[in-house]
């Protein structure tokens, strides 16, 4: 099934240098880059999440890969943003995240997935708190976090959830769909997180 234009159309000529950048880019991920395309209108934009894309922590002396993959994978569901669930689960098997792990994910079921640790399971609970609005905090689930986590893995996890928010609802907010990047789409059930109203021309 064909998916519908995004809402806003990026520009017909890229501007240079930006899109040569970019499709540098694309041509390593195999997949277009819609989202970024559209920043094009405003090359600052473009530079300035590129340069937060580029710095992502995808691991960390006190927050390993697996525990950031989980995190970006979470906020995804928890935002519903397709393209989010389909970027951040590409290859999360390499990250020691099953599939049980992602249908829990999906389904905020991750308090009863035996697999998932005291500490994932605390971080999962802030990141939910992170990525809900009005934005609430209760001192239980703070506790949890500082009881397994330093100021500094604290601040890591906060960033990575914060940033899977911001491009989340910016890409929500354009109207981009998924780019196919993960093998198995069926089992991300990507047609539950759909926010697009379908009488959106």
């Amino acid at each position: 099934m064909p998916h519908p234009d995004p809402f806003v159309q990026p520009p017909s000529k890229l501007p240079f240098p930006w899109g040569w950048l970019l499709k540098r880019v694309e041509k390593s991920l195999g997949k277009p880059l819609t989202a970024n395309r559209i920043l094009t209108w405003s090359p600052r934009l473009l530079l300035g999440t590129g340069l937060m894309e580029a710095l992502v922590i995808h691991d960390d002396p006190e927050v390993p890969r697996r525990l950031l993959r989980l995190i970006r994978i979470f906020v995804a569901y928890q935002v519903s943003c397709p393209f989010c669930i389909d970027m951040d689960a590409h290859g999360y098997q390499d990250d020691g995240v099953t599939d049980n792990e992602v249908r829990a994910l999906a389904s905020a079921g991750f308090e009863t997935q035996k697999t998932f640790s005291d500490a994932e399971r605390a971080a999962l609970r802030y990141a939910a708190c992170l990525s809900g609005t009005p934005l609430k905090f209760p001192a239980a689930v703070i506790g949890e976090m500082k009881r397994h986590f330093s100021d500094r893995a604290f601040t890591v996890i906060a960033g990575t959830a914060a940033q899977v928010n911001f491009w989340a609802r910016l890409i929500q907010g354009l109207g981009v769909s998924e780019a196919g990047f993960s093998a198995d789409l069926k089992l991300l059930e990507l047609e539950r997180f759909r926010t697009r109203d379908p009488g959106v021309p």
